[in-house]
């Protein structure tokens, strides 16, 4: 497992990955600065060398996460991944064990597909 902040993403990690976690705030209704430009340095490069790569993601809004999950899903959809486990979504002040339990299983499960 490999931890990169999306403003230090490259090519070579999207390209190296097994499969990918995605994590955002929302940040007036989209992804947050740093994801989006993981994606805009980094999508004609890896477009079509990715087809078929597990993912999921998580946001956390402050009141919603509606178009931060639109923009993700759009973008992940162009580079023909496949969403391999239910997106988590937070809305409002996180609860620490429940969403701390909720996030732990989405990690789980996308690293249970790959030993699988």
């Amino acid at each position: 497992m490999q931890v990169v902040p999306a403003l230090e993403a490259r090519v070579e990690h999207f390209l190296d990955a097994d499969a990918t976690l995605l994590g955002t705030p929302a940040n007036f209704g989209y992804m947050s600065g740093a994801l989006k430009h993981a994606f805009d340095s980094t999508y004609d490069d890896v477009r079509g060398r990715v087809d078929g790569r597990p993912f999921s993601f998580w946001i956390h809004g402050r009141t919603d996460t509606t178009g931060a999950r639109r923009a993700v899903e759009s973008i992940t959809t162009g580079l023909s991944w496949r969403l391999a486990a239910e997106p988590v979504e937070i809305v409002g002040k996180p609860v620490a064990d429940a969403d701390r339990d909720r996030l732990t299983e989405l990690g789980g499960t996308l690293a249970a597909l790959l030993t699988a």
